[in-house]
């Protein structure tokens, strides 16, 4: 299994982090939401070097180009809700991939322990084809694994992008156990080492469901 940090190399990328984590800046939720998006344009632009191609002959006004194109049926698979403004970002530039949708939520035991539970699917088959699956936060890992599964019902698909903004150590970890080592290409842009007991990431920059779109009940 790869894991690519694109934070680890020099890029805007890095700002757009930054700001993100900024007890300051991410108080705007529409700057909050769009940085997100930011980075979602950023990993699909990275992960699309790796689809297949060919070449094909583009006619325009003044004669025929051979333009190099991408030659892969892609769906995106994102967790609800703070996945919702990266899944736009990844739709910007993958305009032509399919979607698929899982809500996951933690149901809490108590005030520290929670399970992970799936609520509902949506997605086309996937059988075959490229599957990126979207998370901005990659904290215990548990919610990735079984939004994967639940989309296995949908078929195998070729080769599995995980894209998550920060990612604890934990889950990163925990994602080389659990999913497909041979097919499973991880994509992060920050990865950091501690968890609170709430599984929080530290320093983390937050509830990104609530910093994107406001508090729940």
């Amino acid at each position: 299994m790869e894991i690519i940090n694109l934070g680890e190399n020099n890029s805007i990328l890095n700002q757009f982090v930054a700001e993100l984590r900024d007890i300051h800046i991410q108080k705007d939720r529409l700057r909050f939401r769009r940085n997100i998006e930011r980075a979602g344009e950023i990993m699909a632009y990275e992960i699309s070097k790796r689809f297949d191609w060919h070449m094909e002959k583009v006619e325009s006004p003044l004669g025929i180009a051979d333009m190099r194109l991408p030659q892969q049926d892609v769906v995106v698979g994102t967790i609800l809700r703070a996945g919702l403004p990266f899944h736009q970002g990844f739709l910007n530039y993958l305009d032509h991939a399919g979607n698929a949708f899982v809500s996951a939520y933690r149901k809490y035991k108590d005030r520290l322990n929670f399970d992970i539970h799936i609520e509902y699917i949506a997605s086309p088959r996937i059988e075959g084809k490229t599957l990126i699956i979207t998370d901005p936060m990659l904290a215990t890992g548990s919610s990735m694994e079984l939004a994967y599964e639940a989309l296995l019902t949908k078929g195998q698909p070729k080769h599995i992008h995980v894209a998550s903004i920060i990612a604890s150590r934990q889950a990163v970890e925990y994602i080389k156990e659990k999913m497909p080592t041979e097919k499973t290409t991880v994509w992060l842009a920050a990865v950091d080492e501690q968890l609170d007991d709430h599984s929080y990431i530290v320093p983390g920059l937050g509830d990104a469901g609530d910093l994107a779109f406001g508090e729940k009940e």
